[in-house]
This record gives C-alpha cells, structure tokens and sequence, in this order.
C-alpha cells in the first residue's frame, strides 16, 4: 500500500516540471497546507498529527478539489509541535552550540493520516518556488523531524529514502523501520518496540515469575509485540500460560472468551501489549465480570493513557506496571506554552483552532457572523486557568523525544561546522558547504553523533538508526482523591552493543490491590539466586527443584539453568548469587595511614618554606653568606620537591602518577644530594687552598659549582628519561599476596632502570658522605661538614632499613615505607643542615657575626 502511495505521488502529485529553453523548471501547483514557517540560514522541517483526521473531500468532481481538511485538534500533539519551536528557539540563542548560524523551521500538519502526511513531506521537499533553474535541485529542507506515528513514518520513509533526506521520528516505534534496506534515511529518538519487549522479559525474570499470561491487539505492533516477548521469556526459562487476541472489531464474544481463559488460568501476571483503544475493550470486560488479584503488565502504548487511567478502572488495574519512554523536565517550556496568543495566529495557523478548542469559543469568521452555540473568543481568555495535557508538562515524554531530535541535528550541524578542510569526511577530504547543505552530507554526520545532553542522557544512533534504549518503569499507584498517579519505579537503559540495564526500584512499588509484597506467578517455587535449576522428568520445563551452586560459582538470575564461574577478579558472596568485586587495596587520601603520610609531607614542605623565607630575609648576614646562599637555596627548593613528590605515592594509581612518583623522586633527590657534594667540594678545597702555594680555589668557583650540580643531575634526568621511553612504569593489579584482594600497585617497569635510579643516589650520597668525613675536623665556624656527614648517615640508615622492608610489606604498606623512607631522609637532610643555622639566625643572633667567625679561627690555631 505504501508503495502504491510513493508511486502515485511521484508520477501525478508531485509538481511537474516544464523544461524550457533556459533549462529551468516551473511548479504548475502545490497543496495548499497550512504551515508555521520561521526563516534561519538552515532550515528543519517538522510532521506533527495537530489533529486526528482528515474529512471526507468532496468527490463530485464538479470542480477543482480543494485543500484537505483535517479535524480534531490534539492538544497533545500540538504540544509536541511547540517544543520544537521552543528547543529551535533556545539553540538560537546558545552562542556555543551553533555560533553565527539561526536555525529556521517549517512545520506541517499530518492530519494522523498517511496520504496527508505524503502531502506534507512532498510539499517540505520541493519548496514552493515558482522556477528552479537548477536541474539538478536538491531537497529545499536538508532534515525532516516526524511523524507521530509508525504507519505515518513508514509512507513517509519510503518517499524521503529516494531523495536521502535525513527523518528523525519522536514517537514511531516498530520495530520493521529498524530496516535500513527499505527506510535508510529514517532515525528516531524513540527506541525500537524490540527493545521495549526485552525489558518486558526481563522485568518477568527479575521478579522470578515463570507463568505468564499474554494478550496482544491485532496489529503488527502487538502481534510482533507478543511474538518476540514468548521467545525472550522461553530464553529465560519461563512459560507462557496462554496467548490470546484482541480483534479488531472488538467482538464482544472473542473478549469474553478472552476474560474466562484470564480466570481459569492460574497465571498472577498477564501482559497486554495493545494500543489503548484494545486494551479499553478487554478492560471493560474484565471490569464488568470483576476481575480481580491479576498484576497487568502494560506495554508503553497504553501505560500512560489518559483513557484508562482514571477512577473506573484503577479498581482492576491499579498497580499495573510497564515501559515508558524516558521523560525530562524541560525548564521555561511551560512558560512558553502559556505564551501562545490568538494575536499570533498569522504566524501559526493552529492557533485559532487551538483557541477555539480550549476555551469552547469561536472566532468570527469573515462574514462577521459567530456559530451558534458557542460563545464568541475575545483573546483575553486566561489560558493559565486551565490545566489540560496541552500544558502539563509533568510526563514529557514523546515532546522530550522531539527535544532531543532538534538537538540531535543542531549536534550534527555543530561537527559538520567543525571540520576542517582538507580533513573531511566526503571525496577529497572535502567539508560540507554549510550556505547549501546536501540532505545526505547531513544524514553521515547524523550517524555519527555521540554527545550528553544536560539531562545526562547519551545521544547517538545506532546502525539501524535506533538511539540507546531508555526507558521509565511506571507503576499506577492511587492518589488521595482517586486519581491515578504515575510513578517512576526504574529504568531500563541499553549501551551501544546492546547490552541492557534494568534498574528496579522495588521499595516503592505498589502492586495490584494495593499490596507491597512481590506477587507470584510461579509453577513450582522459584529457584532463588544461588541455586540453579533441576528439571524434574516427566514435568514441564517450569517445575523443578533447585540445587545449590558450588563454591566459586554463581548464579545471578532467577531460575538459572547453570552456575557460572566468577572471573579471577571477583568471588562469589556467601548467598552464591553474585560475584562480587575482590576489595581493591591501594593507599588512597582517605586511609588513616594516607592523611598522616600526606600531613607530613606537606608540614616538611612549610617547613622548609619557612626556612626559605629566614635564609631570604637574612641573607646578607655573615652565617647564610659564609655557606654559600646560592647552594643552600638551591638545596631548599629540591627538599620541597622531595616532600612533596611523596604526595604523588598516594592516592589510586594511574599512567602518570606511576610514572611521576619515582621519576620527581630520583630527580629531586639527586639535585638535593648534588648540591649537598657541591657545598662538601667547597669546603675541602676551601681549606686545602689555605696551604702555601696552592692556587686551586679558581678551578672551583661558583661557575663551576653549578657545573658540578648541572651535570650530576642531568645523569638522572637522562636515565630517568630512558626509563620513561623503553620501559615506564605503569599501574597493575596483583593477586599474589592475597586471593580476597586486588593490590593495586605501581609496576616498576625496567628493573634495571629502577635500580640504577636508587643506586645513582646512593653512589652520591657515599661519595657526600665520604667527603663530608674528611672535611669534618676543618677549622671553621660555620664548616657544615659535620653536620653532611651527620645527614648522610642517617641518609644511608633511612634507605639502608627501606630496602628489606620494601621487599617483605605487601599492598599499600610498600608504599607507605617508601614514603616514609622519603620523608625521613628529607628531614633528616632538612635538620641535619638547616636547624643549626636557623638556630643561630632566630636565638643566637649575636653568634651570627664576622666577629664570632673570625674570633673561633683565632681560638682555634692558637690551639
């Protein structure tokens, strides 16, 4: 039928096409549809069923055939329409999303007819200029979003999958337009019924019922409905108590019949999946012969229904529960709602009816008559006085589907405005030309968008032009004056390889006859998680017993067939129905033992700050110029490194903090211990350049010094940087210390590396230490050599005691004792060089003086 329709609209509706001698082309005519057009640089059409059907034409053929007329303003669709409005509206004004680019619209009603949405979708495609001089004319809408429903959307994805226009549908879910053979230009933000159906399945798996009732309407969507929800229920293990159809005439003998298998089944739990309308004949049914004490299962056709939920029939159906698509609360719609006034009724056409409709009045017509029986529309109707689905905007579910459609395409418009030429997708690496985009450069990046909205919500579409599978699980639950309240009781939600989630949020629930326990429907007990199934011989496949799983098995499902083993980095729980992580064991900034580590760090680092700041401000004083300033600053800034290079040890490890912590640490130690060998050099050659004829002093100036310094520390670098290139070290779980944890750990990498980085300061620290021995007797005041050598010592005791207690600790211990070994020899370093002074400076200032220098040399050769 959708063929035949195609067909006809291309070879007599579409505007035919005159080809004249300056090879242009004329449109000889057009339908004539009312529309609600806003100019931008890119221009969205829109397909909304505003109403319900078309009228009859006149078919005398006694004149020319005027425009269709559509009746029964829907308040609900024509909400839908203004949410695209409003989302074109406030992408406009987002300077970010799509800078110097105004996204325009027109938008048409389909009338919930297919012929009338054929019209539509021609009329968005071919523009309505009189000439096109191009012959080679693309669509004048790059992108489509619509229609309401599957039968609509199937008519229209055949027409726009000949000219590759890109159709984004808000709410046509079957699952045959999943097809890309015959839709290839279709997307939608509503997901397929295939996956509503899953989640159906494994609704009836969690709460372990594995005799289930089902009911389908006589269509494709509830006959391919039920069809897939029997296999997904015979995939896990249940059993389907009965399947039965609603007709489509709804003869009242086959509903009947219906009823009576419903109550000599001891099925508890009974799918309908049905449009509403269906599903209200069965209901009428069931309520006239007092059905009572069945959990309904709804499919998302009807589970919020406007029809059903209310007081007549909450007494059978309350606590029925089922899919709904997702919902958001969309801030400043409602607002925007309100906004709408008949003085904009040049500008959207639906306006007047909308009017007309809400407040049951009428505008004057162009006779300046009214109709009679209703009272004449002044305008000054309050609209916010009137609650009605066009307005409530507490269950947006299909309009947040079209929200998200809009900014599906203003995505795809941003990437598209991103690429650069030279680097794009299209012959060449060519970009699009964003002055005259084609329907099918827009419909690749379509494809390929992948971003969050700000609802938190994954948009993207997958091969078959599907989006994440996403729903609410509704449960009907009664309010104090009777009426029927949805609430949210979980989620379903799907990743990109299909792989579903099912949030239940079961403490909340309230099942048929206002109940809180879990309802069964079972053959035999259920086989609880933990145990696994034992079919009895000569039973059905729903009664067995149940048999316990082995240690380190599990079974997570209700009626599981086998135990399955747990991966090496889990174990099974004492209930054997799940696999539970292993305790994952680092030192991280919240254990005890991490604070204390990371207080001392950072206290050795104000510390040394604070000595910094003594040593600036006394810095011409004798003590701090005798000791050369420049080395002893130098030594200081490399003790801060070496605090708080111990922070980089805490904390969960990653690529860069395994490589960081021992790369800063063997660094900043080498620079610290290079300055210390610097400073010992200084002071043995200083003395040994007293003697007569020595002249030696010049070979170790300040220049040199810092040569000195420069190249000791550059070794480290380079060694370091080797380290880093060939084989750097990297985070890695371990089990070997204990099978009930996860010790995660820095890997060294190159042993080798490791080695020669620890080793290369302790050939320097003994090199300092021996040094600083020899030195230690020399006639100075302010000769530091005893205090190096003090240092040092500690130095070697300190990392001397951390290499078997590094070996022997397992998990986070190791790295504590190898911060601890860092914060010791970093205070060691830090008093053993820097207190003494800081002592004469700040209590003993008369002893910082050339004269008490001066006076202890002389007392000492005297000696």
């Amino acid at each position: 039928m959708s063929l035949f329709l195609i067909l006809y609209f291309i070879l007599h509706l579409i505007p035919a096409v005159i080809l004249n001698s300056d090879t242009s082309c004329k449109i000889l005519g057009n339908f004539n549809l009312p529309d609600i057009v806003k100019k931008g640089d890119i221009m969205i059409g829109g397909l909304f069923p505003v109403h319900d059907k078309v009228l009859e034409p006149d078919l005398s053929f006694s004149s020319k055939r005027d425009s269709s007329q559509c009746a029964g303003f829907n308040f609900r669709t024509f909400r839908w329409l203004q949410t695209m409005i409003f989302t074109i509206d406030e992408i406009n004004r987002d300077n970010q999303l799509l800078p110097d680019i105004r996204l325009g619209y027109k938008i048409y009603d389909s009338c919930n007819t297919h012929f009338h949405a054929l019209k539509a979708a021609v009329t968005l495609i071919n523009g309505r200029n009189d000439t096109v001089s191009d012959l080679n004319c693309s669509p004048s809408i790059p992108v489509i979003i619509g229609d309401g429903g599957s039968t609509l959307s199937i008519a229209v994805a055949r027409l726009l999958g000949v000219f590759k226009v890109p159709q984004i549908s808000y709410f046509s879910s079957c699952a045959c337009l999943s097809n890309k053979e015959e839709y290839p230009a279709f997307l939608r933000t509503i997901p397929s019924d295939f996956f509503q159906v899953s989640a159906l399945a494994q609704l009836v798996k969690h709460f372990e019922w594995n005799w289930v009732g089902s009911i389908a309407g006589d269509d494709d969507y509830g006959r391919i409905g039920i069809q897939i929800f029997n296999e997904k229920l015979k995939q896990f293990g249940v059993c389907s108590a009965f399947t039965e159809i609603i007709p489509k005439n709804h003869a009242l003998n086959k509903i009947v019949q219906i009823v009576q298998t419903i109550k000599s089944s001891n099925a508890k739990v009974i799918l309908v999946f049905s449009l509403e309308q269906d599903a209200q004949a069965l209901f009428q049914e069931v309520l006239q012969q007092n059905v009572t004490g069945v959990q309904w299962l709804a499919s998302e056709a009807w589970i919020t229904a406007a029809l059903l939920s209310t007081p007549e029939y909450l007494k059978i159906l309350g606590g029925s529960i089922g899919f709904a698509i997702r919902r958001a609360d969309i801030p400043g719609l409602r607002e925007f709602l309100l906004k709408i006034h008949p003085s904009a009724a040049n500008e959207n056409p639906f306006i007047i009816p909308f009017w007309e409709q809400m407040f049951d009045c009428t505008f004057q017509d162009i006779n300046n008559k009214t109709t009679e029986k209703k009272t004449p529309c002044t305008g000054f109707e309050n609209l916010t006085s009137i609650h009605n689905i066009y307005s409530d905007v507490t269950q947006l579910r299909v309009s947040y589907n079209v929200h998200k459609s809009v900014y599906a395409i203003a995505q795809a418009l941003h990437n598209m405005l991103s690429c650069e030429n030279g680097k794009g997708p299209f012959v060449n690496n060519t970009c699009a030309n964003m002055s005259s985009i084609k329907p099918w450069q827009l419909m690749y990046y379509l494809k390929n968008i992948h971003f969050t909205n700000k609802y938190g919500e994954i948009i993207s579409f997958d091969n078959n032009g599907d989006p994440v599978p996403a729903y609410d699980l509704i449960n009907w639950q009664e309010e104090t004056d009777g009426s029927v309240r949805y609430v949210t009781v979980g989620r379903f939600d799907g990743t990109v390889n299909l792989n579903p989630r099912l949030e239940i949020y079961e403490e909340i629930i309230i099942w048929n006859g206002q109940q809180r326990q879990v309802p069964k429907s079972v053959c035999s007990e259920n086989c609880l998680p933990g145990t696994r199934k034992g079919i009895r011989p000569g039973f059905p496949i729903c009664c067995f017993d149940c048999i316990l799983c082995a240690d380190g098995e599990i079974s997570n499902e209700t009626d599981s067939v086998t135990c399955i083993k747990c991966s090496p980095y889990y174990w099974s729980n004492k209930k054997r129905d799940q696999c539970i992580p292993k305790d994952i064991e680092y030192l991280s900034f919240t254990d005890t033992m991490g604070i204390s580590l990371l207080a001392i760090s950072l206290l050795g680092s104000c510390f040394t700050i604070a000595i910094i700041s003594v040593f600036a401000y006394y810095r011409n004083t004798p003590i701090v110029r005798a000791n050369n300033s420049e080395l002893s600053f130098l030594i200081l800034f490399s003790l801060v490194l070496c605090f708080l290079c111990s922070v980089a040890f805490i904390g969960q490890p990653t690529v860069w903090s395994c490589m960081l912590r021992h790369t800063i640490f063997g660094i900043a130690f080498v620079l610290c211990i290079s300055c210390i060998l610097g400073k010992t050099i200084v002071v043995l050659i200083a003395f040994k350049a007293t003697l007569p004829g020595k002249n030696i002093m010049k070979w170790f100036g300040a220049a040199q010094q810092r040569a000195i310094i420069f190249l000791c520390t550059m070794i480290q670098v380079v060694i370091c940087t080797v380290w880093l290139v060939v084989s750097p070290p990297s985070p890695v779980k371990t089990m070997n210390y204990q099978s009930s944890k996860i010790i995660l750990e820095c890997h060294v990498g190159s042993l080798t590396a490791f080695i020669l980085v620890l080793g290369y300061i302790g050939f320097l620290s003994s090199l300092c230490f021996v040094l600083a021995f020899l030195a230690r007797k020399l006639p100075d005041n302010f000769n530091e050599a005893k205090f190096i050598t003090f240092s040092m010592l500690i130095f070697f005791v300190v990392w001397t005691a951390f290499i078997p207690a590094y070996v022997s600790t397992p998990g986070k211990y190791t790295v504590a004792t190898e911060i601890f070994a860092i914060l010791s020899s970093s205070f060691g370093l830090l008093v053993c060089l820097f207190f003494p002074k800081c002592y004469i400076i700040l209590i003993k200032p008369e002893n910082n003086s050339k004269k008490h220098l001066l006076g202890k040399r002389a007392s000492e050769k005297r000696f």
